[in-house]
Order: C-alpha cells, then structure tokens, then sequence
C-alpha cells in the first residue's frame, strides 16, 4: 500500500468531493445538521438498506424530534415504531445513549470522539459520521463501502473481516481526509462505495478512477478480501398464533436481553418433527384444538436462520404462565419482529374480526 504525494493527495479529494456535491442522492438526512437527527439514520442505516430506512427516519424524527423526545419515550413506543427495520438492540441502544446525552451532557451531543464514544451503542464508525457530519470535525468514518473503495484505490490486500485490518482503513482516512470539508469528504466515500464502487464495480462512471490502483492493475473485482464466514446455524421453529374463544389472541414478550429482546411473539418452539399439540402442550403449556396451516418462511439474522412454519389454532384454556391474552387491537399496537408480523398477518385473512 502506497499513499498518494501531497498533489495527487489534493486532487483525488477535489475529485471525490465535487463529484459528490453534484451528483449525491436526496436523502432526508442529508437536509440537516442536526447531529441528533444524524445520528438518529446512522444508526438506522447500519446493516440497512437506504431505500428502506427512508420511511422509518421520517417517522421517528416526527414522533421524536428531538433527543428529550426519545430520552422520555417508553421503549415499547419506540420498539413499535422500529417494527420490520430490524436489529432491534439499535432502537434500544439509541435510546440509552440519549437518554445520557440528556442527563449527562445537558442535552449537547459532544463534539470530540472520546466523550461521544462513550455514549451506548455509539461505535467507531458512528462517532465518526456524526462528528464529520453534523460537526465538521475531520474524523474517519469508516464503514464496509469505504474500506472496499479504499481497498481498491490504494491497493489494500489486508483481510477486512479481520477486525484489526479497520485500523489500517482509520489511519489512511485521517490521512486523506479533507480538512476544510470532513463532511463531504467521508459521505463521498460513502456514497461512492454504495451507488459506484460497489462489489461489482461500475468503473467507466468512477469519478476517482485515475486515482485507482487496482483499477489500472485490472483488479479491482478482486478487493477487497475479504474471508468467508463460518457457516450459519438453521434452526426449525413453529410459530403458532394461538386465539382462545372470546377471540383473543396468546403472546408472550421475550427476555429484555438477546436476540428480539423485549418484542413480542406467538407462542414459538423449535420443531423436531414430532406431533405438533403435543410440542406445544409440553413447551408452552396449553392445550390447542386442531391446527391451520398458514406460511412457511426463512428469517435470516447475522449468524443463524429462523426456517418458521407458522400456523393458527385455538384453545379454551386460560393464558399459561409468561403469556398473556390480547384483543387485535392490542396485537396491532405491540412491536412485533418480522417474522411476527408476517404470521399475524396471516392469521387476520383467516379470521373475521
């Protein structure tokens, strides 16, 4: 890895930053410098699609506009309105670190990486998006889009599923990084890394492509390396949405820690093949009649796959313990995961309310 000389230096930064500033897409985010609003879709867009966090960051900015709003807000709410976006310990952890920013910091966000990184959930990336961003504070902000233009530009074979391998990307940022424009700089990493210099490159449109040295070596589709992960666990469930004869329907809320913490569920148990009545009268002990069947679905999270049969059934029993018994209405209203969402969803064309 070689870095540029300070002509090549400033050029590539003038390159990159005026190509973002005509060329960037329209994002709500991008329409302020309200470091809470910023920091609000940073943490929406980790793992995330733009296209998707869009809707969810105007809804959450309008219920919560600022950070006293979400510091004072029930996590249920605030779950509710993070329904199907995923990742829920994100929604949680926002919260919290706001909720510090309020009591701790007299509602300022800091502006230097050691105070606002001690703030829950704010990592290295984060702290760095909000600092560049929302304060114009030449700070790396290092994601997977930079580490894979870099890698390329710059010719870095280092192993980005490494951990450490970051520390490289962090230190050619601060190099590179425009003084005077922090901002445009790391969000024209970004932006190009998403929308050009994806893994399939689309180099003839680069704006940067003088500048790349794997591009002139003819291997850019080779960077960045990046080793496979290890293979994900499936693990059968059956989702069964239980519905007693006043018309209500069973759910329980999962534990306040670990995957889905706190969100609410149909009775759910892992499926070994055997009679389904009886997994469900032993694991969540209730008796049901017979059963409909509803979807069938794969839900994949980071390390493991849901593989759900879902299906509908009634009772005349009373709510087992850790359950509990709700109309539709409050169904509705409960912040449910997706693979929640999907079976309730099913039930209610079955059912005549």
């Amino acid at each position: 890895m070689q870095l540029f000389d300070q002509k090549l230096e400033n050029a590539f930064r003038k390159a990159l930053i005026t190509w973002y500033l005509e060329e960037k897409r329209d994002l709500p985010w991008r329409k302020t410098s309200n470091p809470y609003h910023i920091w609000v879709s940073e943490v929406m867009l980790q793992q995330t699609r733009v296209e998707t966090v869009i809707p969810y960051y105007e809804r959450f900015i309008e219920k919560f506009p600022t950070l006293a709003d979400l510091a004072g807000a029930k996590e249920e709410d605030v779950l509710k309105l993070w329904e199907g976006l995923g990742y829920y310990s994100r929604a949680r952890n926002l919260q919290a670190g706001v909720k510090e920013v309020v009591t701790e910091y007299e509602s300022r966000i800091p502006a230097n990486r050691k105070d606002i990184s001690k703030l829950k959930g704010v990592g290295p990336y984060t702290a760095g998006a909000v600092l560049s961003i929302a304060f114009g504070v030449p700070e790396h902000a290092v994601d997977g889009n930079v580490m894979r233009v870099l890698s390329r530009i710059l010719l870095i074979e280092e192993d980005i599923a490494i951990p450490r391998t970051r520390k490289i990307f962090e230190e050619v940022v601060m190099k590179l990084i425009d003084k005077e424009d922090p901002s445009s700089f790391n969000q024209g990493l970004m932006e190009l890394g998403a929308t050009i210099c994806t893994p399939r490159p689309r180099c003839l449109l680069c704006p940067v492509r003088d500048f790349c040295t794997a591009f002139h070596e003819g291997r850019q589709e080779e960077l960045p390396v990046k080793s496979k992960k290890m293979k994900m666990k499936t693990v059968p469930l059956l989702s069964i949405a239980i519905r007693n004869t006043e018309g209500k329907w069973l759910l329980a809320q999962r534990p306040s820690k670990g995957l889905l913490a706190n969100m609410w569920e149909f009775p759910n148990v892992e499926n070994d093949g055997g009679d389904i009545q009886e997994i469900v009268k032993a694991n969540v002990g209730i008796t049901i009649g017979s059963l409909t069947s509803l979807i069938d679905f794969k839900h994949v999270f980071s390390h493991l796959t849901w593989d759900i049969t879902g299906y509908m059934a009634v009772t005349d029993q009373e709510a087992p313990e850790g359950f509990r018994f709700f109309t539709p209405e409050e169904v509705e209203a409960l912040p449910k995961a997706v693979p929640v969402q999907k079976i309730w969803d099913e039930a209610k064309k079955s059912v005549v309310f």
